[in-house]
């Protein structure tokens, strides 16, 4: 399930930057996040060591926002937000391009470069706790 998740993470969000049934792949984009991100949160640590359980904190914000950007992605394709931006002076579109649509990128972002730096410092960790 976790490579699995992984996997239509990547695919639908290659399919959505092309703009290649975007309504559709967006779901199966949120889909994948929820699939790796359950699984990578059933992942426990029983050890003792402080660091380990601080990325493993670290790992739970950016499996938080991966499941933010599949929602702001979604809302990209659908603009299912827009209507909170309305206001009675006018429509609020500008405040909605600058504030939500396609932010999901950013989220993506800053979610993919703290899952590499937590699994590269887990591993360390670990292969360092084992050694002694």
């Amino acid at each position: 399930m976790f490579l699995i998740g992984g996997l239509l993470m990547v695919i639908s969000t290659g399919c959505f930057v092309f703009m290649w049934h975007q309504k559709v792949v967006c779901w199966v984009f949120l889909t994948g996040t929820v699939l790796f991100t359950l699984m990578q949160l059933m992942q426990t640590y029983e050890g003792n060591s402080f660091t380990v359980k601080r990325l493993k904190k670290i790992q739970a914000v950016a499996d938080l926002f991966f499941v933010l950007s599949g929602i702001v992605m979604v809302d990209s394709a659908y603009q299912f937000l827009l209507p909170l931006f309305q206001n009675g002076q006018g429509t609020g579109y500008f405040t909605y391009i600058e504030y939500i649509y396609n932010k999901w990128v950013l989220l993506l972002l800053v979610a993919a470069i703290l899952e590499i730096y937590t699994t590269h410092r887990i591993a360390s960790e670990l292969n360092k706790s084992k050694n002694t």
